[in-house]
Parts: C-alpha cells; structure tokens; sequence
C-alpha cells in the first residue's frame, strides 16, 4: 500500500527527544550568569521557538539576548545536547516509515550543526533522507523558514508531506505553508495549543497508523 504521505517532516525537541533537561539547564546557567533568575516551569516555553526570541523578551534588549544566546550555546555544546532522551516508539516511527519507502525529514528550529549531533549520537540519522535545521548564525532560523527551505531542497510538494510536530509553531508554519500537520501529543504543547492542527497523534505508533493504514 502507497503510503498516505511521501514525504514526513519531524520536529526534534518534543517530538523526536525528550530535550527538555538539557535545554533548561542551558537557560538557567545563561540567566544566571547575566544575573536573572526565572522559575525553571517558565522556561519551557523556550523549547520550540527560536532562542533568540526568547532570550531577547525575557532579557530586555537585544544586546542582553544576544549575550544570553551565547552563554546558552557554551554550556550547551558541551553539556546540554547531550541531557536529551529518545521518547519510546520512536526510533521504531522512524524505521517503519523509511521502510516503507517515506522520504523521512529533519525540520527543526534548532541550529542544524546541533540537530545533527543529536541524532547520530542517537543513532537516529540514518533513518533520514534530509536534515533540515536552523542556521547557527544565519537568516533561516524560523520554523517556517526551515520547513520552506526543506520543501525547496527535497522537491516535496505540499500536498504530499505530513509535518510532525509538538508546538504550536510547528502546527502554525505547516498550516501556512498548506502541509497537513500532526500534532505530537506526547510533547511540550500545553493545553489546548495544538487543537487546530490537521490530526493530533497522542503516541508515534498514531503517526505510522496515520501515513501507513
């Protein structure tokens, strides 16, 4: 049986790995040496959208964001990539699709110099036929921008890509985009903020029934 979807682009964090520890940890230790102490439960909301949105809201100016950005990215390279987990059904998502001839697609917000690392520490890359991810430094760093140059560099049309992701900024860009999107249920979103999404999956086994069946 064709698969419903030829083309399957993942988020990472929330959706692929349990990120949160090292992701967190990186916020704490960045703030805290800028001098800010913000409640651990607040700083989830970090997980999904750029860094740097983040950092400069919470910080005030885009000089203290940047400077946090850059703390972060010093006890995250390396330590935090590494506070990170595979979430259960995963791996077995990923190799079931592949097997079944879909073209599986890294579409992270996270720099892809980082993403990359992840997964082959993982071992998970090898179940993929694009990584698509943030540029460190560059323009790309929306998740909206990632998914329209992941679409221009694997020759996916709309109609036939499934985009898998937590957040809202996941379920929002693909909807732009015209991509049908599935909400991974066992991730980050709080309540209520995936509804709008094309499906809402509460297990990866879900997202296989979705495309395969």
């Amino acid at each position: 049986m064709q698969p419903r979807y030829s083309h399957v682009f993942l988020d990472l964090d929330g959706t692929l790995t349990d990120s949160a520890p090292g992701i967190l940890n990186s916020c704490e230790y960045a703030l805290t040496r800028l001098g800010l102490s913000v409640p651990r439960s607040a700083l989830y909301a970090f997980i999904g959208p750029p860094l740097l949105d983040s950092f400069t809201k919470i910080t005030g100016s885009s000089e203290k964001g940047q400077e946090a950005l850059r703390l972060y990215r010093e006890y995250f390279t390396e330590k935090g990539l590494y506070e990170n987990s595979v979430y259960p059904g995963i791996e077995d998502l990923l190799a079931e699709l592949a097997e079944a001839g879909c073209r599986n697609v890294l579409a992270t917000a996270k720099p892809l110099v980082y993403a990359r690392r992840i997964l082959e520490h993982f071992n998970l890359a090898r179940y993929f036929a694009h990584l698509g991810g943030a540029d460190l430094n560059g323009p790309v760093r929306t998740k909206k921008g990632v998914i329209e140059r992941d679409l221009a560099q694997t020759g996916a049309k709309a109609e036939e890509v499934l985009m898998v992701g937590d957040r809202s900024d996941d379920v929002n860009a693909a909807l732009e985009l015209g991509l049908a999107c599935a909400a991974a249920g066992w991730g980050y979103a709080k309540p209520g903020e995936v509804d709008h999404a094309t499906f809402v999956c509460a297990k990866p086994a879900d997202v296989a029934a979705l495309i395969l069946s």
